[in-house]
């Protein structure tokens, strides 16, 4: 079964289905499991100057200790196994019970927990504020056309939290949560939400038609079951590296599918955001000593 690359804008164009999904009483259904993994290299890491957005003393019990953030893209085991990475089946018109649950995503930390999230579309997303500071959600689908908005919130944190908060507030409470309906463009299929106040917290999606999907784990891992049997095109996407591999697999009866994916690891510049020493974006830029200590986690690019 050779793997596929298959480019971001081609998903998006021939992703269109015209069938809905069908529940029925799989009896003799197979598996589908697998591992994925990434090549060596480390991908430049996106930092983010905390001096040049809001909360930075908060925001910075996460980063460098010398005044940077980190966006951490990439989990990877030892032995290469990918974290977050959707696999799923991309045609299966029929099967076992799509039963769903509406996913919650925290605003925590100055993050987007978790990073990935599977969503139904049609479907709701709760987010809530567990921050002491306002965070904004701003939600895009992604395609070679151009993003289209999804939805643009405020997302107010707890009154109860106090009003001065430093280095050391570790202190987490829930705000009113916000939940929005995910409306996704005929074809299209992922979207990143992001804040609008600190672009640093990032959390994408993708949008599943049926119950055969999974998030891969910290080993990279993943299996797919109840599956009728048949021939099907299996699917694997990461957000960090932007690239969907297919790969044509047979389910058997009673019996399992093996499947293995490689990603590329990215090279080179991979956005504006790179960490690097600049006089005019220190610690003492605003004219006033900034208390930035990653009192929480200190991170390393």
């Amino acid at each position: 079964m050779k793997a596929l690359a298959l480019v971001f804008g081609w998903l998006l164009m021939t992703g269109t289905t015209a069938w809905a999904y069908e529940e029925i009483q799989v009896t003799d259904g197979g598996a589908v499991t697998g591992k994925v993994t990434i090549t060596a290299g480390k991908p430049i890491p996106k930092g983010f100057n905390l001096v040049t957005f809001p909360d930075p003393v908060y925001c910075g019990r996460i980063s460098t200790g010398t005044g940077w953030r980190i966006l951490k893209e990439f989990e990877v085991a030892e032995d290469g196994g990918l974290k977050d990475t959707v696999v799923w089946l991309s045609d299966v018109h029929k099967g076992k019970p799509f039963a769903f649950e509406v996913p919650t995503i925290e605003a925590r930390d100055c993050r987007f927990l978790p990073f990935v999230t599977i969503v139904r579309d049609r479907s709701q997303v709760v987010v809530v504020n567990m921050d002491p500071v306002m965070h904004d959600i701003q939600a895009y689908e992604t395609s070679h056309l151009g993003p289209r908005v999804l939805f643009n919130t405020p997302l107010p944190m707890n009154p109860h939290h106090k009003r001065n908060v430093g280095a050391e507030t570790h202190e987490h409470l829930a705000g009113q949560p916000v939940t929005e309906q995910i409306n996704m463009t005929k074809g299209r299929k992922f979207f990143v939400m992001q804040c609008g106040f600190h672009a640093y917290m990032e959390s994408w999606g993708l949008a599943v038609e049926n119950p055969y999907y999974q998030l891969t784990g910290d080993d990279g891992r993943f299996s797919l079951t109840d599956v009728p049997p048949g021939d099907y095109t299996l699917m694997a996407w990461h957000p960090g590296v932007g690239t969907v591999l297919g790969k044509k697999i047979t389910v058997p009866a009673k019996g399992a599918a093996q499947a293995e994916f490689v990603f590329e690891s990215p090279k080179g510049r991979r956005s504006a955001h790179e960490i690097a020493e600049n006089p005019h974006f220190g610690l003492e830029a605003l004219g006033r000593p900034l208390d930035i200590r990653p009192t929480l986690e200190l991170q390393t690019p």
